[in-house]
């Protein structure tokens, strides 16, 4: 079963090069745009319903396909309890997707998909002062046409579609997993996968930044170094750094020397630590450590790029759906945690191994649309 690091190796150049071709995309200044579009509201404010994409195929995922398909299952009935949810299929998978993640509060779509990747591929909903609905779509790409992503490029249109949202589309290439906000103007980014010329040659990073606040309504940007090649993803933010609230973080903290993300999430800290945000507030900042003893399965076992990170959980109207892996004290700090940073909210621990075997958690297969 390849991880999404080996997907790397398999990208279709093809597609990739059509994709730049068509949507007209490539070096450019970064296109100046009035301020008034509206902002892209944290998670964690009130959602109208939530996202999923039941897309696993075995192309992609091979013998993991319908474990996946399992895991997807439990995030979606997590979420249906509190919320409605959006589940987009194809047609041909429809009485399955039915099967595995239940019928209540759940509005099946049928489309055609290439794999499960919601918040990378979604349209990004932003609110403007009139309450109405924007999207931003930020032209996926498959992380740098690194894997097939056609169909799946073509979802973000559709949900704006179908919420009756103004859509534009951006001039950058990126991915919703690559945008951290706290609704008040402040973002978080890693440069590793905004300013790469894999997504956006010949960018600097002052256009991605101007780009970036003039589409998501931000003043100021917080940018980590991330790193490139590690990952499909080139190190999104919401596997290192998450807003609770304004002025208020948490982040990924990995304590283990041998780990490439060590060094990494150190200097993370530091830009974390020293940063001010749009209002001038320091942060406040809280860790979340990998689990040193992961449940050893054919997920995990002798896979480098098994995601055992506790940050990429998603925030819901009453609940955090979060990642536990088996060690019982990392499990039990991290539910501690995040039920102390988000009071009034159930903490629902799944265990999602089958998904992070590929290299993604829960946060990264969900999307949400906020109320306005």
């Amino acid at each position: 079963m390849p991880t999404r690091r080996q997907l790397i190796k398999q990208a279709s150049l093809l597609a990739g090069v059509a994709a730049m071709t068509t949507l007209g995309l490539g070096p450019r200044n970064a296109r100046a745009r009035e301020q008034d579009n509206g902002y892209l509201p944290d998670e964690g404010e009130p959602q109208q319903r939530a996202f999923m994409a039941f897309g696993a195929q075995d192309a992609i995922w091979e013998d993991f396909t319908g474990d996946v398909q399992q895991a997807q299952g439990r995030i979606a009935r997590a979420i249906a309890a509190y919320q409605p949810l959006t589940l987009f299929c194809r047609a041909q998978e429809r009485s399955l997707a039915e099967q595995l993640c239940g019928s209540h509060n759940i509005t099946f779509v049928s489309t055609e998909l290439d794999d499960i990747w919601m918040r990378d591929i979604g349209a990004n909903f932003i609110v403007d002062a009139q309450g109405g609905l924007g999207a931003v779509d930020f032209n996926f790409n498959g992380w740098g046409n690194k894997q097939r992503h056609a169909k799946d490029a073509r979802l973000a249109r559709q949900m704006a579609d179908a919420a009756g949202a103004r859509y534009w589309r951006s001039e950058l290439v990126g991915e919703g997993g690559g945008i951290e906000v706290d609704g008040h103007g402040t973002g978080i980014m890693t440069e590793s996968s905004w300013i790469n010329d894999n997504r956006n040659p010949g960018w600097s990073k002052a256009e991605v930044e101007e780009e970036l606040k003039a589409c998501l309504g931000l003043r100021k940007i917080i940018w980590l170094p991330g790193i490139k090649g590690h990952d499909i993803t080139d190190a999104h933010v919401d596997f290192y750094a998450r807003f609770v609230k304004p002025g208020v973080v948490v982040a990924n903290l990995d304590n283990d020397p041998e780990s490439y993300d060590h060094q990494v999430t150190l200097k993370h800290l530091e830009i974390l630590r020293s940063a001010r945000d749009a209002d001038g507030r320091a942060l406040q900042v809280h860790t979340l450590s990998p689990p040193l003893n992961p449940r050893q399965n054919r997920f995990s076992r002798d896979n480098p790029d098994f995601a055992a990170g506790y940050i990429n959980y998603f925030v819901i109207n009453g609940a955090v759906i979060a990642p536990q892996f088996g060690d019982r004290a990392a499990d039990a700090k991290a539910h501690s945690l995040l039920a102390g940073l988000y009071p009034g909210r159930q903490v629902i621990a799944l265990d999602i191994d089958a998904i992070a075997a590929g290299g993604g958690g829960i946060h990264c297969v969900t999307h949400q649309l906020p109320e306005v």
